[in-house]
C-alpha cells in the first residue's frame, strides 16, 4: 500500500512522511477513525514507507522486495492481530489471528483496506458471534517479537480493532507498550478508541483520520449496500413512529429489530447513533462535515430540528447502552423494546 493509493488526507500523509524522514518514529501509534475513513490503508502505507529503501517524493517505491512483501501482507517482520472467532469452537479452545491470515489477505486485497467489523465477520462465516482478541493472542505477539528481525528493519505489529481485546489481553499488551524493545513498532487501528483502557491510550501516539470522505464511504457501502439501506429505513421508521408517539407500532419495530442476527443488530444501533449525531450537526449548522449524501442527507435535514442540545446526549447514551447490552448478549427483545420506547420519549418531549 502506497500513500498515493489512499484517497485524500494529504496533510496527514505529509505529517507522517515528515516524521519518518526526520527519524521520529514512535514505537506505539494508533490510527483512529470510523470504518471507511482509511485507517488501515494509512497504517499499511506508513509501514511500507518506513521499510522502503528507495522512498522518494513522499512515498514508497512500491517495487522493492520490502514494498512487494508488505503489499502482499507477507513480510516476515510484519504481523497482524484482529478479532477472530469460529463457529463450533470448543470450550477452552484458543483461536488466534494466524489461522485466519488467508481470509485477512483476501479481504484487504479485495477492498483496499476499506471494510468494517461486520464485513470481516462475514468473511469468517460468523453467525451471531463476535470476534475477540484474547490473552493467548497477546502472548503470541510478544513471542513473535522476541525473534530477530528477518530483514534487519522494524518488527511491526498491526492490531486491528484493539477495542476487541479482553482485559487480560490488554494488560498483557500493556507490559510491552510500557517497556518497548528496540526496533519494534505497534500500530493500533481503532474505530472506537474510547473502549480501550486509559493506560493504553496514554502510551500511544494518536493520528485521527477524519471520516466520511465520499469515496471511502461508497467503497464501504458497496460491499453491503443492502444492509445499509435496511438500517437507514429502520432508522427513518423509528424516528417517525417516535415523533408520532405510536407505541404499538414501536413494539412491532422492536420485534423486527430483535429478529435480526446479533451482529446485524449491533450494526443497526451503530447506524442509528451515526444518523442521530449527523442530524445534530446539521441542526448546529455543521452540515458540511456531517458527511451525508442522498436519501440520508435529505431525511436528516428534515429530522434535525428535533435533535438538539436538549436531547442529543441522552439519545446517544441510550443507544450506546443498548449497544453495550447487545455485545454482552442481552435479550434482544428486551433491549430493543426499551430502546424504542426510550428513544420515542426523548424525541417527543
Amino acid at each position: 500500500m502506497k500513500f498515493s493509493d489512499i484517497t485524500g488526507h494529504d496533510e496527514i500523509k505529509r505529517r507522517l512522511v515528515g516524521a519518518i524522514d526526520a527519524g521520529r518514529v514512535s514505537h506505539a501509534q494508533m490510527f483512529t477513525g470510523e470504518a471507511g475513513s482509511g485507517t488501515l490503508p494509512m497504517a499499511l502505507a506508513y509501514i511500507q514507507y518506513l521499510n522502503c529503501p528507495n522512498r522518494a517524493d513522499g512515498d514508497s517505491c512500491g517495487e522493492c522486495p520490502n514494498c512487494q512483501k508488505i503489499a502482499a501482507l507477507a513480510h516476515p517482520d510484519l504481523h497482524f492481530v484482529m478479532p477472530v472467532n469460529k463457529q463450533g469452537k470448543k470450550s477452552g479452545e484458543a483461536v488466534t489471528s494466524e489461522s485466519f491470515m488467508p481470509q485477512w489477505r483476501k479481504i484487504v486485497t479485495e477492498t483496499g483496506g476499506y471494510f468494517d467489523e461486520q464485513m470481516w465477520y462475514d468473511t469468517l462465516g460468523l453467525d451471531n458471534l463476535q470476534g475477540l482478541i484474547s490473552k493467548k493472542e497477546a502472548e503470541e505477539v510478544i513471542r513473535r517479537l522476541g525473534f530477530k528481525s528477518f530483514e534487519g528493519g522494524y518488527k511491526a505489529v498491526v492490531v486491528w480493532l484493539p477495542e476487541r481485546m479482553n482485559t487480560e489481553a490488554a494488560n498483557t499488551l500493556l507490559k510491552i507498550l510500557e517497556e518497548p524493545w528496540d526496533g519494534t513498532l505497534f500500530l493500533l487501528v481503532s474505530a472506537q478508541p474510547r473502549l480501550l483502557l486509559p493506560t493504553i491510550l496514554s502510551r500511544v501516539q494518536e493520528t485521527v483520520i477524519p471520516g466520511g470522505e465520499a469515496e471511502a464511504r461508497r467503497r464501504l457501502a458497496g460491499s453491503h449496500a443492502g444492509e445499509a439501506d435496511e438500517d437507514f429505513e429502520m432508522f427513518v421508521e423509528l424516528a417517525r413512529l417516535s415523533y408520532n408517539d405510536k407505541h404499538l407500532e414501536l413494539m412491532k419495530w422492536a420485534e423486527r429489530a430483535a429478529a435480526l442476527g446479533r451482529e446485524r443488530q449491533k450494526r443497526l444501533v451503530e447506524n442509528c447513533i451515526r444518523l442521530v449525531r449527523s442530524s445534530f450537526m446539521i441542526n448546529a449548522g455543521l452540515e458540511d462535515i456531517s458527511y451525508l449524501w442522498g436519501a440520508e442527507l435529505d431525511f436528516c435535514r428534515k429530522f434535525s430540528p428535533f435533535i438538539g442540545a436538549h436531547n442529543v446526549e441522552g439519545l446517544v447514551a441510550e443507544m450506546e447502552s443498548a449497544l453495550g447490552q447487545l455485545r454482552q448478549n442481552g435479550s434482544a427483545a428486551i433491549v430493543f423494546t426499551h430502546f424504542a420506547l426510550a428513544v420515542s420519549k426523548m424525541i417527543n418531549r
